[in-house]
């Protein structure tokens, strides 16, 4: 097997991890709250970054400016967003979770533009936004009712606004090995999830099925953990513009899965709505052609 071919495989493995993610969450919110989802899931992740870093040989910092700097990419990338899916999976479908999880890209390139030098927004990145968001109103339009299903659809927006913060800090604040940082957010986002979970009490552990247990384990040690590592691999193998081509993928296999898994509803108009989103952030990647004067 090739190089590039192993690149692919890596590539694929991290699709399938995160596009199903949407659809473990929503076995797991059948038993589980949204604090309790979140801490465990990102207790379990730190623990399979931490066994990595350390048998690679790596040192965790000790400084305060590296974990302040972990801090704010754990509260952003980690614990705000794993809270804010898994209640908003209370109330909508995974399939609608993952295709609102398209912003991500989008809000990316929005903030990028006031915070990140050489970023500026251009006609591709604007007409990309404007489709992308038809696209999300076709999809989420009828049920724009004012209730639960409004507050969850802005919750999972929220969700997808925090990453592209996590994005823009990781550009802003100080470098890291990859997988000591990927440790580093994990544990501090452990730190700040873990007291609320407890606080709130597992009152509900003895009525807990092993379905929706499995699917926390899963959540923490696959989606959270191994593709992390795998994210920092395939970075270092082929870059971080081939890995970006990931945000295309998620939101397909998020929406088929849940269609094809959990029996979720599906519309024809459902198609043309992801087929939109997904032209949008296609088209906010497309390079404006400079012209060489002699």
């Amino acid at each position: 097997m090739s190089s590039q071919q192993i690149n692919w495989l890596i590539f694929y493995t991290l699709v399938a991890m995160w596009g199903t993610s949407f659809l473990f969450t929503a076995i797991a919110v059948a038993d589980f709250s949204a604090i309790q989802i979140s801490s465990m899931r990102i207790v379990l992740g730190a623990l399979v970054l931490t066994i990595a870093v350390y048998s690679k040989g790596k040192r965790l910092p000790l400084d305060w400016k590296s974990w302040s700097a972990f801090i704010l990419l754990g509260l952003a990338g980690n614990s705000l967003p794993f809270f804010l899916i898994s209640w908003g999976q209370q109330s909508i479908s995974s399939g609608t979770t993952g295709v609102l999880m398209t912003f991500m890209p989008i809000m990316t390139v929005l903030l990028a533009h006031y915070f990140v030098g050489g970023e500026s927004l251009n006609k591709y990145k604007i007409s990309g936004c404007l489709i992308s968001f038809a696209g999300v109103v076709l999809l989420l339009g009828p049920q724009f009712d004012g209730g639960a299903t409004l507050l969850a659809q802005l919750a999972v927006f929220a969700a997808a606004t925090c990453y592209a913060i996590q994005t823009i800090l990781i550009r802003l604040l100080p470098k890291f090995d990859p997988l000591v940082a990927g440790a580093g957010m994990l544990i501090a986002a452990s730190l700040l999830s873990a007291p609320l979970a407890i606080n709130a009490g597992f009152d509900n552990i003895g009525q807990i099925s092993d379905q929706s247990l499995y699917a926390i384990i899963w959540l923490g040690i696959v989606p959270t953990g191994v593709a992390s590592i795998l994210f920092f691999l395939l970075v270092e193998r082929a870059g971080p513009s081939f890995i970006s081509n990931v945000n295309y993928f998620i939101p397909v296999v998020a929406f088929f899965s849940g269609i094809i898994i959990l029996n979720e509803p599906l519309t024809s108009s459902n198609f043309i709505a992801v087929a939109v989103i997904i032209s949008g952030v296609a088209l906010t990647r497309k390079k404006i052609k400079t012209i060489q004067r002699s």
